[in-house]
């Protein structure tokens, strides 16, 4: 059976915001939790799995754009046709991201849920992630162009480099959990059944720390500022984003980084337009330089250049420069600049201009101006002569 889509899950549109996505989801993640529908479990599982599938692809930049533009074929195709759950799915975890740990869902009802997916492992042994990290570059038109390198300067959490990320102070060491014993487990009996759930001492990773490290107080990551050089390719377009991987925040217990997201915002250009890796120019001239022909110099993204334009111009007329516009990506062939010429009309004439003029009309009645001819022969046939 095909997969549904992503937004259909959670019931939102395809311009959601984060802040839609995320509130879609804790609505129906609470709605679907099992231990809200143990009367339905088996329903309400898959339901709670779907919407945190959901959730995972719609909330993580680079497989949000990866789904849009190829749906769930382009997922597959990233992890080797596993699938979205070729990657560690793990629904509960996603819950405990978004709510806070310790929030609805823990206990009892935990339990059974790690018995839905098989695990009986403890959940908070494994390092997380760090989170990625989004940072909005504004470039020049030239810059895009041709290609740059930035520094900026991001804020984020590292890991500690006095206790290595663990938590502990140097010198000591975590001790054994008294309450688990270790395991990182306890278990209870409810009526006929015995089960376990995660051991709220510990929190499930089977020791404590006593010692906690000063300079991150146990939490194994400290909030820095740090400076990043940023390489622009030339080619690059409004909009498009970069990723540079590991620099995002760092993950706790050994889990990995996460990933920094550069969007680009091009400046607007006082003269320059641009279309895919054409460059677009207005250049004005005068009634004269239209009809008797002229030499003038255009600007470009390499200066200024000699451009001839023939007598008889018209308005609008367009001129293509070959090879004169946006380099393609990773290419050394560019576009084209087309140049588009803009006959301006005099004004404020004195009297002596308007007597040339109408001198000059006079003369020029009926000769020079094909379009008008055309356009009164069309009058004569339709309305007839009068």
């Amino acid at each position: 059976m095909a997969k549904r889509d992503y937004y259909e899950i959670l019931g939102i549109s395809k311009d959601a915001s984060p802040q839609e996505i995320k509130k879609a989801y804790r609505r129906l993640a609470v709605k679907y939790h099992p231990d809200r529908n143990q009367g339905n479990s088996k329903e309400a599982e898959e339901k709670f799995k779907e919407v945190s599938e959901a959730y995972k692809i719609l909330s993580n930049l680079k497989k949000r754009e990866i789904y849009d533009q190829y749906g769930h074929a382009g997922l597959e195709a990233e992890v080797g046709g596993a699938g979205f759950r070729g990657f560690d799915f793990d629904p509960f975890k996603i819950f405990e991201e978004v709510f806070g740990k310790g929030s609805f869902g823990r206990g009892f009802g935990e339990d059974i849920f790690g018995d839905f997916f098989g695990r009986r492992t403890r959940r908070t042994e494994e390092g997380e992630p760090g989170s990625d990290l989004r940072y909005v570059l504004e470039i020049s038109f030239e810059e895009a162009a041709f290609g740059t390198e930035k520094e900026i300067k991001i804020s984020r959490y590292e890991t500690c480099s006095t206790c290595k990320g663990n938590g502990i102070k140097p010198g000591s060491h975590p001790q054994t959990c008294p309450s688990c014993q270790g395991t990182g487990y306890m278990a209870f009996s409810q009526g006929f059944f015995s089960v376990t759930r995660t051991c709220t001492r510990c929190q499930g990773r089977g020791n404590i720390i006593k010692d906690p490290c000063r300079d991150c107080r146990g939490a194994g990551r400290v909030r820095r500022t740090r400076k990043i050089k940023v390489k622009i390719p030339a080619g690059i377009d409004h909009g498009s984003h970069l990723r540079l991987g590991g620099e995002g925040e760092a993950g706790t217990r050994g889990g990995p980084a996460g990933d920094l997201y550069i969007a680009l915002h091009l400046k607007p250009h006082p003269i320059f337009k641009r279309e895919g890796n054409t460059v677009i120019c207005e250049v004005p001239i005068s009634f004269a330089q239209a009809a008797l022909g002229a030499e003038i110099k255009v600007p470009t993204l390499n200066g200024r250049v000699k451009l001839k334009v023939p007598p008889g111009t018209q308005n609008n007329k367009v001129f293509r420069l070959r090879g004169m516009g946006i380099p393609y990506l990773h290419s050394s062939s560019r576009g084209d600049q087309w140049v588009r010429v803009i006959v301006e009309t005099p004004v404020n004439l004195s009297e002596e201009q308007k007597k040339l003029l109408k001198k000059f009309d006079e003369f020029g009645q009926g000769n020079g101006q094909p379009k008008v001819k055309d356009f009164f022969n069309k009058l004569k046939q339709v309305f007839g002569s009068s």
